[in-house]
């Protein structure tokens, strides 16, 4: 069934009306799939088999109420501080107040941007070609911006919120639960989606290295964190196949060309409020419509992995750099964890702090302090692991 058909040149309220019936039916089966509650942890720490059964089955849980308020408003608060001192064009760095973006100083670029509501990498090589079959475009309004910030890049060194977030002892037990007790991390982004200007992701599966792999399964490329600053919304959020995490390397344009649109039959959107975090597979067949709703989308992701599936591993990074990841290169990486559980004790000093096996005997060189802020957590993404 095709809900939109191939019109061309789209207006954003074409195309978000034409989402109608796609939405309501997506998100009548989004809310039958019983995959959401609070994290529910044993008096021995470990996570309720319920939430790890139904995150195997459809390769995504909606975990419940996980940040409070004070620290969803820190949170917003350091994102808007990124978003106002955010320079003016990709080519700058500038504001347009001509003052030096909040994210000068580090070695990779801190703001990405893409055209409102385009579809910057369907149909493209981007991304080695991982994006196969292009999604609706629409127009935006005439008083659009030419540009429109899509992510913020190394969120742990941006924003102290976000690495106080990266430790904590609930969302860590999960990624023990899921991935072992020696879990690896992968990267952290901001995704952007503002009402009428955000542009669309098109359907893909994350993930290069293992698919081929002989010990191949359905938790190989592990999963992100998706923590919602502000409801997401069939509108506004990521779309997923139920199940797909399972089923290997999809033949994405053929369901494409099979659902005669965009609109993949039988995907479901992620729906939830401000406050939750989802877990989500990388393996899932996943991507998000241009926005072209009314409500904002504020996402920080978080990639964690099985050691298993990085100790040794040789792959090629999307920018082709081929790299094998040796215990001590995955160490200089992972202890960016210690730094966000310390950062967090601190901050909270009433909750039990998570222990991370992987650097137990080494925490007071991971303490969180100024001089680890220079020499440890700057430019840290720049060993970022990825499979």
């Amino acid at each position: 069934m095709s809900y939109l058909g191939e019109k061309e040149n789209l207006t954003a309220v074409q195309h978000a009306r034409g989402m109608d019936g796609y939405v309501r039916d997506g998100t009548k089966r989004a809310m039958s799939l019983r995959n959401r509650g609070p994290i529910v942890l044993a008096k021995d720490g470990s996570v309720s088999a319920e939430i790890l059964d139904s995150y195997w089955t459809h390769g995504f849980y909606v975990l419940k109420n996980v940040i409070g308020a004070e620290e969803l408003s820190e949170l917003r608060s350091d994102v808007q501080r990124m978003l106002k001192q955010a320079p003016d064009t990709p080519d700058t760095e500038e504001t347009e107040l001509g003052e030096p973006e909040a994210g000068a100083g580090f070695t990779l670029p801190s703001y990405r941007f893409a055209r409102p509501l385009s579809d910057p990498l369907g149909g493209t090589k981007r991304n080695k070609g991982r994006h196969p079959a292009k999604m609706a475009d629409p127009t935006p309004s005439n008083d659009a911006p030419e540009w429109t910030p899509i992510f913020l890049l190394g969120n742990l060194q941006l924003m102290d919120s976000c690495l106080r977030l990266y430790g904590h002892p609930k969302l860590l037990a999960v990624a023990e639960a899921v991935n072992g007790a020696d879990f690896v991390p992968y990267n952290e982004v901001t995704f952007l989606k503002e009402p009428g200007l955000g542009p669309s992701y098109a359907w893909h599966q994350d993930g290069t290295t293992h698919w081929e792999s002989s010990d191949w399964d359905e938790g190989a490329h592990g999963f992100n964190f998706m923590a919602q600053l502000y409801p997401s919304t069939a509108g506004n959020g990521v779309w997923v196949l139920p199940g797909s995490h399972k089923l290997g390397k999809v033949d994405i344009h053929q369901k494409v060309q099979k659902s005669g649109s965009d609109r993949i039959e039988g995907a479901v959107p992620m729906i939830c409020d401000a406050g939750d975090v989802i877990i989500s597979n990388r393996q899932l067949v996943h991507g998000s419509f241009a926005n072209t709703s009314s409500d904002r989308r504020v996402t920080l992701n978080a990639g964690f992995f099985p050691m298993k599936r990085v100790l040794g591993v040789t792959t090629s990074r999307l920018d082709g750099r081929v790299e094998t990841y040796s215990e001590d290169r995955i160490y200089e990486r992972s202890r960016i964890i210690a730094l966000g559980i310390d950062a967090r004790r601190q901050h909270f000093p009433e909750e039990t702090p998570y222990v991370y096996q992987p650097v137990i005997g080494r925490e007071n060189e991971n303490r969180w302090n100024e001089k680890n802020r220079e020499e440890i957590l700057r430019d840290y993404n720049l060993r970022d692991l990825y499979i």
